[in-house]
C-alpha cells in the first residue's frame, strides 16, 4: 500500500513538473521575418518580400496577423468565439475590408481540414527554446515543415489553423508549394499586455466588401 501511494505521489509530482515547464500564452506578440523564393524565377515577386515581416497577437480568444511587404500590408483579425472574421487589405493605396462569417471562415480554410503533423528527428534551439520538427501535407499537395517548442502552448489554438494539431508553438517554419517557398523565422516574442484596440475593425477609410462578393471577383471593380 506503501508503495503504491508514493507512486501515484510520483505521478503528480511529475504532472506538476511539465506543468510548471510549459508556458500557456494567453496574451503576447509574436514576430517573424518571412522570405521567399520562387521556383519560376518570378524575381520581382521575391524582391517584394525582403524584409518582410509577420506579427501576431494573441489575447484570449482573439487573434491577428499583421503582413507588412514591400508591395503592402495586409491584416487579419479572427474571434474564435464567434467565428467572425475580417480580411484588411492595404496595396497601391487602395484600402479594402473584407468581412467573413464563421461559414466564410470555415470555407477559406478548408484547405487545413485533418492536418496531421509527423515528428521527425530533427531538432534545433529556435530563440532560445528547444524546438522539435514536424511535417505535414495539405489537401493541395503543399508541405508545411516546422520547428515547434513543447514548452509553450497557445490558449485559443484556433489562432490559425495550421497550428490547430501542433502540440506545441510553432517558432519557425516553411511552406512549400509547386511555385513557392516560403520561410517564417521568429525575430522575437513578448509576452505582455495587449491593447483590446488592436483587434477592433476600423470604421472608416477602407472599402467594405463580403467574402461572397471577393469570389465573384468584384474586388477590382
Amino acid at each position: 500500500m506503501k508503495t503504491i501511494t508514493i507512486f501515484i505521489s510520483f505521478v503528480f509530482m511529475l504532472q506538476s513538473v511539465i506543468c510548471f515547464a510549459q508556458k500557456t500564452i494567453s496574451e503576447g506578440t509574436i514576430i517573424y521575418e518571412i522570405s521567399l523564393q520562387s521556383r519560376n524565377k518570378e524575381i520581382k515577386l521575391a524582391e517584394g518580400f525582403a524584409g518582410a515581416t509577420s506579427t501576431r497577437y494573441l489575447k484570449g480568444g482573439l487573434s491577428r496577423t499583421d503582413m507588412k511587404t514591400a508591395l503592402g500590408t495586409e491584416t487579419t483579425i479572427y474571434n474564435s468565439k464567434t467565428g467572425n472574421a475580417a480580411i484588411l487589405k492595404e496595396y497601391s493605396g487602395q484600402k479594402l475590408m473584407i468581412l467573413l462569417s464563421k461559414e466564410n471562415w470555415e470555407e477559406k480554410n478548408k484547405n487545413l481540414e485533418g492536418l496531421v503533423f509527423e515528428n521527425s528527428s530533427e531538432t534545433k534551439v529556435v530563440g532560445g527554446y528547444n524546438c522539435k520538427k514536424a511535417i505535414a501535407k495539405l489537401k493541395d499537395g503543399s508541405s508545411l515543415s516546422v520547428f515547434y517548442t513543447p514548452d509553450l502552448v497557445a490558449i485559443n489554438k484556433e489562432y490559425d489553423r495550421s497550428f490547430l494539431n501542433l502540440p506545441g508553438f510553432p517558432l519557425e517554419y516553411e511552406l512549400e508549394t509547386a511555385k513557392l517557398f516560403f520561410k517564417y523565422k521568429l525575430s522575437s516574442i513578448d509576452f505582455n499586455t495587449v491593447p483590446a484596440l488592436k483587434f477592433e475593425y476600423p470604421q472608416t477609410g477602407y472599402r467594405v466588401m463580403t467574402y461572397e462578393e471577393t469570389k465573384k471577383g468584384k474586388v477590382g471593380e
